[in-house]
């Protein structure tokens, strides 16, 4: 396999469903045996939603590497539709329920006549007289068979089969220290002759109690894990089902799946649009919040575009679809945050190779610690070595571990889309964590992206609506953004423009027209040469040092008004800014302007460093001295000329209403174009960060302190031995943990600056 692969050749990654997954080391035996696979150019598992994803290599050859290493795999349809996303951990939940019940009805009396016999003695003496222990242990013998091959045989038919390939693994454990107890005892029961006296003791009750807490705590992460896929089920439940489409003059409802583009599709009030298009007729509101996570509804017009997935809350229109089935921007959002669910961060690949030497490292110490006892224990030596053997391999079980990186991812990411931000790639979250500079494009990312009337200033003898239907007027056939910019403030002011009499233009510096009599030019100040801006000069600094550079109207010869048109900073930039630094972060702005402009929008605005005069092709080399000193550096960028700076940038987050372009080359989307996005981001990676760590002291931490007290460390200072069974609950309560708290993740709240 070779290091290096060309990026512009890599196949498009193929997604397998792996089923019989149950912890870390499971996750490293099935990416070793796919990157075997000839062709395969990376593979990468999830535990937390049962799934790889391989780049390259025969999907036949893929299927048959996972299921010789001991795992069930079926190729995953790329189809999004909506009755295709049931959570596949649903079932687990339901037929773990149905095992534990079974596994709890012959237990609990096994362990209530076993505890009670040792704790109460009239109960003893009473279970005496009833029968003889023959009897009895023949009948323990009975009930736990029943719980461990019927229940727990599941531990077994993995477990067993994987330690004999020598791959062991968290099965193998629980098999090994089960069936140990149970086999120990079956022999005590019916050949005592073949163990000293003096250690004929039985372990049923161990054994049967160990498979039911173990299958307990299964069905516990299988319930919260269902939960951890909530955020997706959620976006495909916002989908439509069917779609009112009209067809030669006819409307007829059909489903969702049907829809072409080109179809003309008919929406009533209160309905759900049902796929991405553009509007023909009628107008409307519609509440966009799924994706911008803005609660205002948009007002719709013919030509503007509506999303699938959005409720149109008044009016009727039609609309002609654009993109159906899995070209929809939902279907989109869904895939996006799939595949960030399935990816890994760069600490789970340590977690990984932790994990792969971690099961036979624990049998390896079960087996020392049988040694230790039963060479320096007291007596029955046999016995305090078997047992303490039996807690090593049922506490280390590694399914914390396994888990604890890619179920804080789930929900994290999950709950990112629901505020708005999509996390493309996973490792984003972990870098996002990290950044020491947040880099914005200054053009329609701080700022509106298009010039506007700012100011306007009067000359004492010109009244305000007076100027500006005049300058509106004469600049009323100029293509030119300024005169846009002017002809719109005066439509927005609902002025009646004057007729034009006559218009002469002169490129790069006005125009000069007559309106009903009157001069009228509007230009530079090097146009207004040889008229008196004595009375502006004051303005003139002012404006000179906020970096506007003003346009004159003149009428008759006079001048009239001084008239600032700009890209004004949208409302949330300064909030965010203030924000960013309230959270540690340094600020920089990259900007095409001059750099007194760039310098006075930066003041503007609270922000650290600027780059001015950037042309777009620079914006990388920019990026690149950001980066100096070794910080890492987050770009905010929505359009095509920002692609390449969003790519070199160590996170690139992409402004939603932005281009295509600039989409495909981030790691992190902001849907809706709301600055507050770039918060959020920030807000979840740093908070699903702490909880992976979280996760992980507390799986590591678990492991390190609990299996030395299981092996009897603390045995000769203080008498306390770990029983097997105290392992099994605190080993499945330590996966429930684990589970439990990457939950706590869906209740981040969005930041409003």
């Amino acid at each position: 396999m070779t290091a290096h692969v060309h990026h512009t050749h890599s196949p498009t990654p193929v997604a397998i469903d792996i089923e019989g997954m149950t912890c870390a080391s499971c996750v490293s035996r099935v990416e070793k045996a796919l990157l075997k696979v000839p062709g395969v150019e990376a593979a990468s598992v999830n535990l937390a939603t049962e799934r790889a994803t391989v780049s390259g290599g025969q999907t036949e050859a893929l299927l048959k590497a996972v299921e010789k290493v001991g795992y069930k795999g079926s190729l995953r349809q790329p189809d999004h539709a909506a009755h295709d996303h049931s959570h596949h951990h649903d079932e687990d939940a339901a037929i773990l329920r149905r095992d534990v019940i079974i596994a709890a009805i012959p237990t609990v009396p096994l362990f209530a006549v076993e505890m009670l016999g040792h704790l109460y003695m009239p109960f003893h003496m009473w279970l005496m007289s009833v029968g003889s222990m023959d009897v009895l242990y023949v009948t323990y013998f009975i009930l736990a068979s029943f719980v461990l091959f019927v229940p727990g045989l599941r531990f077994f038919k993995v477990g067993i089969p994987a330690l004999l390939r020598g791959a062991p693994e968290m099965n193998s454990l629980v098999a090994l220290g089960a069936g140990a107890a149970w086999l120990f005892s079956t022999v005590v029961t019916f050949a005592p002759q073949l163990v000293p006296a003096e250690t004929r003791y039985v372990y049923f009750e161990a054994a049967a109690v160990i498979v039911t807490l173990i299958l307990v705590g299964r069905w516990l992460e299988a319930i919260a894990k269902g939960r951890t896929g909530e955020a997706i089920q959620r976006l495909v439940r916002e989908q439509a089902k069917t779609a009112r489409v009209e067809h030669n003059g006819m409307v007829h409802e059909m489903p969702i799946e049907q829809v072409k583009v080109g179809d003309i599709i008919v929406v009533r009030p209160g309905e759900k649009i049902a796929v991405d298009g553009e509007l023909v007729d009628g107008t409307s509101h519609v509440n966009e919040s799924m994706i911008s996570g803005e609660p205002l509804p948009v007002s719709k017009k013919a030509g503007d575009t509506v999303i699938g997935g959005t409720l149109n809350t008044s009016g009727s229109f039609r609309f002609r679809a654009t993109k159906v089935g899995g070209d929809t921007m939902l279907a989109q959002i869904i895939r996006m945050v799939e595949e960030a669910q399935g990816g890994k961060l760069p600490i789970q690949r340590t977690v990984d190779l932790i994990t792969a030497w971690f099961v036979p490292a624990v049998m390896a110490l079960a087996a020392l610690t049988f040694i230790v006892w039963f060479v320096w224990g007291p007596d029955p030596a046999a016995t305090f070595g078997f047992v303490n053997a039996v807690a090593v391999l049922i506490i280390a079980c590694p399914c914390a571990m396994g888990l604890a990186t890619p179920t804080s991812i789930m929900v994290g990411t999950g709950r990112a889309a629901e505020l708005g931000v999509l996390f493309r790639k996973s490792e984003a979250l972990q870098r996002l964590r990290d950044a020491d500079v947040v880099a914005f494009d200054k053009t329609g990312t701080l700022t509106e992206g298009k010039p506007v009337l700012t100011d306007l200033i009067l000359d004492d003898d010109f009244e305000h609506d007076e100027v500006l239907s005049l300058v509106a007027a004469a600049e009323s056939r100029s293509e030119h953004p300024i005169a846009l910019a002017i002809v719109a403030a005066a439509a927005k002011a609902g002025l009646t423009l004057p007729e034009l009499e006559n218009f002469d233009s002169d490129p790069g510096h006005g125009v000069v027209t007559t309106i009903g009599g009157r001069k009228v030019q509007v230009g530079s100040a090097r146009m207004m040469a040889g008229l008196d801006l004595s009375d502006f000069a004051e303005t003139l600094q002012r404006l000179a040092d906020e970096g506007k550079t003003p346009v004159f109207a003149a009428v008759d010869g006079k001048i009239a008004a001084a008239i600032v048109v700009a890209d004004v900073v949208k409302p949330s930039s300064k909030a965010v800014v203030a924000r960013l630094h309230a959270m540690g972060l340094k600020t920089a702005m990259i900007s095409g302007d001059n750099k007194r402009t760039a310098a006075a929008i930066a003041a503007q605005l609270g922000i650290d460093e600027v780059q001015a005069e950037v042309l777009p092709a620079d914006k990388v080399a920019a990026i690149k001295a950001l980066r100096g000193g070794g910080r890492t550096v987050a770009y905010v960028g929505d359009g095509i000329n920002d692609a390449p700076a969003l790519a070199e940038a160590d996170i690139g987050i992409a402004v939603g209403t932005g281009t295509d372009a600039a989409i495909e080359s981030a790691d992190v989307v902001l849907l809706g174009g709301n600055l507050q996005g770039v918060l959020n981001a920030l807000t979840v990676s740093r908070a699903t960060m702490k909880n992976i760590w979280e996760n992980l002291f507390w799986a590591f931490g678990y492991n390190a302190l609990l299996i030395p007290v299981a092996a009897g460390v603390l045995y000769p200072a203080f008498g306390i031995l770990l029983s097997p069974m105290l392992g099994a609950g605190a080993m499945a309560l330590s996966s429930v943990f684990v589970v439990g708290n990457a939950q706590r993740l869906r209740a981040i709240k969005g930041e409003h600056a």
